[in-house]
């Protein structure tokens, strides 16, 4: 297959019950109406066994991210991502639209993960918007230990003993497996993870799923997983031609500048004579000579 230009994909969206509008006041989209309300996540690139990405332009259009990955690895994401040894795309690449705050959660670290039967994540965060007040909780007040927020949570007192920060349009956050984390109401969230789906409930507020009943938390998993170590963690605002999170599974740069091979749009962007609304994400084939974007963008970086 020849490839022409860069690849765009069609969102799929994810029904949550704390799921807002901001997709579509925010990011102009329209949402299918069979989608069940609210919709919580637009999964922007995606590779798993449940579902997968479906190229929305040029000759590989109806193309799963599994068949690039399996069929056209080289064409696509360039020689040395053989040299990753995942049988699927090792990202998972989200807009998270928050009406409501999302529970207090924990993803698992790499040893608690395959002690647990899951899946190893972490994760950044970059702010594409905020309503006033809106509130980020992540890690945890000076000397609370796993006995103290154990308490707090049976005496519903878990306020006491989080930290949350107030961010504005621009922040952002790495959040490493083993951070207690969430994300609050009137946020809407770019979002670079490990390729992994594992979140283990911590706090629910109390709240009802969209079935009517309470959701399932993991008192204990997430007791397992929460770094008790990690106190008072801070927001970053990177300018321009900034990294704004680096970690062991990938990179991302605020960017006016470059060749990148993985963007998602912070403003309406122009790539080799295709247009990418904010907030949506795109490759640029590697078998294609580089071009220069026109336009914001955060590029994301795959160390293979």
């Amino acid at each position: 297959m020849e490839f022409t230009g860069p690849l765009l994909f069609d969102p799929i969206y994810q029904t949550r019950v704390w799921g807002g509008d901001l997709l579509e006041s925010e990011l102009g989209r329209t949402l299918p109406a069979e989608i069940q309300r609210p919709v919580g996540e637009s999964w922007e690139l995606v590779d798993r066994p449940e579902c997968s990405s479906v190229v929305a332009n040029g000759p590989a259009r109806g193309k799963t991210l599994t068949e690039l990955w399996a069929g056209y690895r080289v064409q696509v994401f360039g020689p040395n991502a053989l040299n990753c040894g995942r049988g699927r795309f090792p990202l998972l690449i989200k807009v998270l639209d928050c009406g409501d705050d999302l529970s207090i959660q924990v993803h698992p670290p790499e040893a608690q993960a395959e002690q647990l039967g899951g899946e190893p994540k972490s994760e950044m965060w970059y702010v594409l918007g905020a309503k006033p007040g809106a509130r980020i909780i992540a890690g945890l007040k000076p000397n609370v230990t796993a006995e103290d927020f154990r308490s707090a949570l049976s005496q519903g007192s878990v306020a006491a003993c989080i930290h949350e920060v107030h961010p504005r349009t621009g922040d952002c956050m790495m959040v490493p497996s083993g951070r207690l984390h969430a994300l609050g109401a009137g946020l809407l969230v770019f979002e670079v993870q490990q390729n992994s789906d594992t979140t283990y409930r911590v706090y629910d507020w109390d709240r009802l799923g969209l079935d009517g009943k309470p959701r399932e938390t993991h008192v204990e998993q997430s007791l397992t997983c929460i770094d008790f170590n990690d106190v008072e963690p801070a927001l970053n605002h990177a300018e321009v031609d900034q990294v704004v999170a680096e970690c062991d599974f990938f990179r991302v740069t605020r960017s006016r500048t470059g060749h990148p091979r993985i963007l998602m749009a912070l403003e309406t962007t122009q790539w080799g004579g295709t247009s990418i609304d904010r907030g949506r994400v795109a490759i640029w084939p590697a078998s294609l000579p580089p071009q220069q974007p026109q336009g914001e963008w955060l590029e994301i970086e795959v160390p293979w």
